[in-house]
């Protein structure tokens, strides 16, 4: 399960699911063409990927084990 935590403050964010099958997202890193990253939650069945939650004006991080 991916977990996403604000560095500044430490909230956290448990498990998100696809609305379409429900099946919990996963945690994914893409890498832009500018070289950059950009971390997004995605399904595992394909349906799509959303960006990572923001706290605190900034994109929350996901430790992946």
């Amino acid at each position: 399960m991916a977990v996403y935590a604000c560095e500044k403050c430490g909230m956290s964010i448990g498990t998100m699911t696809c609305g379409k099958c429900g099946k919990d997202l996963v945690h994914k890193t893409l890498s832009k063409p500018d070289g950059t990253s950009v971390h997004v939650s995605e399904c595992p069945e394909g349906h799509g990927k959303v960006k990572s939650p923001m706290c605190c004006g900034q994109d929350m991080s996901c430790k992946v084990a």
